[in-house]
């Protein structure tokens, strides 16, 4: 079955801004029309405007600068960083990890990842949660969200581990391609469930890196909250995957 999920109408308008950036009509260093413009261009709404341009901004494809509006950065660069919590989640083969698998079923979407995956709040979707552990001790909990529709048909339902990357699955399986990926650092208290999963003293917080994988429209693929034991402050990362 093919995979189509009807994104919002923010993700529409800011995938249309997008091609109109790679395909040269809004050149780097442009100004995008304003959200006036764009609300009568478009017909939308401007909280649908301004959602679209938080998310290009996001994303790295456009930037606000004081005195000018909104500005293209156009297509954005890869930003190398030594220790990419979010590509060791999409590549790594689960059945060479130590550790085990701790959830795969079909749960009610959270709903800060259904924003993100662009799904209805009332969705249910995949979840895979990996507890990692390294000389018997756990280390790391990831767990992963996937629309129903891109997880039927794969092997990421079955309760054994996947011998390739989820990234590598899905592109072969799915026949979509990962772009980039987006990550959100941020410390939080876990939940009780997490916290003993992860053998964590009581009020001890975690790293959360809240990773969100897109294709090249923008439109994630794949949500993975990658937990750690540490705390940091927030901090935002886009990658293009090579």
């Amino acid at each position: 079955m093919a995979y189509e999920v009807a994104a919002p109408k923010y993700v529409r308008l800011a995938q249309t801004l997008q091609g109109r950036i790679e395909d040269g009509t809004y050149p780097p260093g442009s100004r995008v029309p304003s959200e006036n413009q764009l609300v009568q261009a478009f017909g939308m709404s401007r909280p649908t405007v301004v959602r679209a341009l938080e998310l290009l901004k996001r994303d790295g494809w456009l930037e606000s600068r004081q005195g000018f509006g909104t500005i293209v950065r156009g297509r954005p660069e890869v930003v190398e960083q030594k220790d990419r919590r979010g590509r060791d989640a999409l590549e790594r083969d689960e059945s060479s990890v130590q550790g085990r698998l701790v959830q795969v079923e079909q749960v009610p979407v959270p709903p800060r990842v259904a924003s993100l995956l662009g799904v209805p709040k009332q969705a249910r979707v995949l979840a895979r949660r990996l507890l990692v552990e390294q000389d018997g001790e756990p280390v790391e909990l990831s767990s992963s969200y996937f629309p129903a529709g891109l997880a039927e048909g794969t092997e990421l339902s079955a309760s054994s581990p996947l011998r390739e990357g989820q990234r590598a699955h899905l592109e072969a399986r799915k026949k979509v391609r990962f772009d980039h990926v987006t990550e959100r650092v941020s410390a939080r208290m876990p939940s009780r469930e997490e916290a003993e999963l992860l053998a964590m003293p009581q009020g001890e917080p975690v790293l959360s890196v809240l990773v969100v994988a897109c294709d090249v429209a923008g439109q994630a693929l794949q949500v993975t909250d990658v937990l750690l034991p540490a705390d940091r402050q927030e901090l935002e990362d886009t990658y293009r995957l090579g």
